[in-house]
């Protein structure tokens, strides 16, 4: 049966969405660079919720100190950030939207700038002068990521969702390319998908069964095989109590770039999983009211939005009001932005995306 917009959503841990619209967790760049919630990031977070979305994520929030993966993030890897998320929780609720935080660890892509030493990843990566995580570390990550979803649950988040894509610390474990140890992490996907397995049951044995539970994987680049991450994700579904899967496509409507697997377009590769009672979303080019209906009537429980709703912090009202609404085009003016919710960071970001902001 196709979904409409509006209609509500409920998950299996007994939450539920009003409507069927996620903003997307974007880099955002404007809290302070000691992880701590700035008044700008819950500006931007509340004011989606207000306009509509029915589920509001955060930003990657980085779980340790050293996978920080860009300035400006807000963290999650001290007692120390409880006080700005409690805060930033109940901002997001009291619009009728669920609170859900990104739980994120950039691995090699920690910048040398940004935490003023070696990156860590699976194996030594001299491209991206990140040094091997002994076994002792890899341990210790594990739990810092459940850690990490307690303090959430404590702060009042509805959930958490595990980033296991584009190429960060739990995207690399899974690469068969980036992943080269010889340990119970390295070697076969069941061993380089461990990781990703025992946070995800660690958070859910750790949270209970009525915390909501998700898990962002990308099934291409950073050596990512889209046969390896749809088995992934068959097992997430049938082993591990998740709620929902956030699977970022880059492009909702593209072919796989694998010419192998061309024989069908990338969503369909997923809609053709057996999901049973998990919620699945998908992100990626999803611009248009006219978009947002097509994934739907392709199957996916709800939609992730990013670029439009930057420019449009009420997009999902937009939609339901008007199923043809467009958002504004680009350019958009720097005052545009701001009365959008952007703070200065946040606008000077995404002047990094040609031709989105004015001269």
């Amino acid at each position: 049966m196709t979904q409409q917009p509006d209609s509500p959503l409920q998950f299996t841990c007994g939450a539920q969405m009003p409507n069927r619209f996620m903003l997307a967790p974007m880099t955002n760049t404007q809290s302070h660079e000691d992880g701590s919630l700035s008044n700008d990031e819950y500006d931007w977070l509340t004011m989606r919720a207000k306009g509509g979305f029915g589920l509001t994520m955060t930003c990657a929030s980085h779980v340790q100190a050293i996978g920080k993966g860009f300035p400006g993030q807000l963290g999650i890897f001290s007692d120390d950030h409880i006080e700005g998320h409690t805060r930033l929780a109940n901002g997001i609720k009291a619009h009728g939207s669920l609170a859900v935080i990104q739980l994120h660890h950039a691995g090699m892509r920690s910048p040398f700038e940004v935490i003023n030493e070696k990156a860590v990843c699976p194996s030594e990566h001299d491209k991206y002068n990140a040094r091997a995580l002994s076994l002792e570390e890899v341990h210790q990550l594990r739990d810092d990521f459940i850690a990490a979803a307690i303090r959430s649950q404590k702060a009042g988040y509805d959930g958490v969702e595990v980033h296991g894509a584009h190429g960060y610390i739990l995207t690399q474990f899974l690469s068969s390319k980036i992943n080269l140890r010889n340990d119970d992490y390295g070697g076969s996907l069941s061993n380089r998908s461990r990781l990703l397995f025992e946070i995800v049951d660690g958070i859910r044995t750790a949270c209970g069964p009525t915390f909501l539970l998700g898990v962002r994987l990308s099934p291409e680049r950073f050596g990512m095989q889209l046969q390896e991450i749809t088995t992934v994700t068959q097992q997430l579904i049938d082993h591990h109590h998740i709620d929902f899967l956030d699977i970022s496509l880059w492009d909702v409507f593209k072919q796989p770039e694998d010419s192998e697997h061309q024989n069908r377009s990338l969503l369909e590769h997923f809609s053709a999983l057996d999901f049973k009672t998990v919620k699945w979303t998908v992100a990626g080019k999803i611009r248009t009211g006219a978009d947002v209906q097509k994934v739907l009537d392709a199957g996916v429980d709800f939609v992730s939005i990013g670029r439009s709703a930057i420019l449009h912090y009420d997009f999902p009202k937009q939609v339901l009001k008007n199923p043809d609404f467009k958002p504004t085009g680009l350019p958009v003016s720097e005052t545009y932005l701001k009365a959008q919710g952007l703070g200065p960071d946040f606008v000077t970001y995404m002047k990094r995306w040609d031709g989105f902001v004015a001269e």
